[in-house]
């Protein structure tokens, strides 16, 4: 009896240990202590403080511009980076994220439109925009996934279909300013109370933010920069690419560029502005962090560049946008709020965050 008795609760014990092992879990949310910092979060949680700003990214709405605008008890939403952070309240089951992490990655595949097309909800966006949108990239990236789910929610009775036009020139104008498609994706919005006669102030509306994005300055180990102020970059020289906008730099009240404050220079490329930091013809790169990360990984510079110390240059969010001149145009942004609303509401948004955060930043 007593031989029944033990081997039914070494049973047990390992049914309980098997149990406990299926719901290890990685990420979830972490509540601010005191003496907290993003950097020492970092350091508890991935080993790596460097990581603190995929946590700033990740909580954007909470803390701002600022990274030192946490406080205790605030809850940080922590994406699961190679296997890290564990044992968190609201985390992934591991056997989740690694069954995610298998599955093959197919591009999107969209299929081909109709004349009966038009008469839906046409959505535009375009390619090379890692990790936002890109047909390469599964699901066709962070926010066409987000997209495509919100406009699912949102179930429009004329419908929706989304186009990719890779010559984002043509976005604006003529596509979106003659209705020729009747929104577009994704877009970040200047400081339309401060410049409010800037192109996209002047002529299109936006919907609420998707996604938050930080812009850093990448700098050389050598050379360090940490920025904490204006003052700190005072007659500095920064590269854009080509073709990037640049009103990041005057927003908020802060006119480095109309008050000579900094000096821009422009390369044709992102690796064209690391090449010119390398070389010391500048002194930093603004990007938004997921490009400069990604370039700074595939031109083997880890060893030469890192992120300033100090804080973002800015935190930009991502947008849906119509044309002014559109007629229908606040009911259609409408129409995608309350299904981006939806999915936040329902776990569908977080879920795609994290999901796609856990990959992108494996990879870096």
């Amino acid at each position: 009896m007593l031989k029944h008795l033990s081997v039914l609760a070494a049973s047990a014990l390992v049914a309980g240990t098997l149990s406990a092992s299926a719901q290890e879990t990685c990420g979830g949310i972490y509540t601010v202590g005191r003496g907290d910092s993003l950097s020492l979060i970092a350091d508890k949680l991935y080993k790596n403080v460097g990581q603190w700003t995929s946590i700033h990214s990740n909580n954007s709405d909470k803390i701002g511009g600022n990274p030192n605008n946490i406080r205790v008890g605030m809850k940080l939403r922590m994406a699961c980076i190679n296997g890290l952070p564990t044992g968190l309240e609201g985390g992934t089951p591991i056997e989740a994220i690694k069954a995610a992490a298998v599955a093959p990655a197919a591009p999107l595949v969209v299929a081909p439109g109709n004349a009966e097309t038009r008469k839906k909800i046409n959505i535009l966006t375009g390619d090379d925009f890692a990790p936002f949108t890109d047909r390469g990239l599964p699901k066709g990236g962070i926010l066409a996934e987000v997209v495509e789910e919100a406009m699912k929610a949102a179930n429009p009775k004329e419908g929706y279909a989304i186009h990719w036009v890779n010559d984002w020139s043509a976005h604006h104008e003529p596509l979106l300013s003659n209705a020729l498609l009747d929104i577009g994706f994704p877009w970040f919005k200047p400081d339309c109370d401060a410049d409010p006669e800037t192109y996209r102030c002047a002529n299109l509306n936006f919907s609420d933010s998707m996604f938050e994005v930080l812009m850093l300055l990448f700098v050389d180990k050598s050379r360090p920069i940490a920025f904490v102020s204006d003052d700190d970059l005072a007659g500095k020289t920064l590269c854009r690419p080509k073709g990037y906008s640049t009103y990041i730099f005057d927003q908020h009240g802060r006119n480095w560029l109309k008050n000579n404050h900094i000096n821009l220079h422009i390369e044709p490329s992102p690796a064209d502005c690391f090449d010119a930091l390398v070389e010391g013809t500048v002194d930093g790169v603004v990007l938004n962090e997921f490009t400069g990360r990604k370039k700074i990984k595939e031109m083997n510079l880890g060893d030469k560049v890192e992120v300033a110390k100090g804080q973002p240059i800015s935190v930009d969010g991502n947008h849906m946008v119509v044309h002014k001149s559109h007629p229908n145009g606040p009911e259609l942004l409408a129409e995608f709020e309350k299904g981006l609303a939806m999915i936040k509401e329902n776990g569908t948004y977080q879920r795609i965050i994290d999901e796609h955060m856990s990959r992108i930043w494996a990879e870096f």
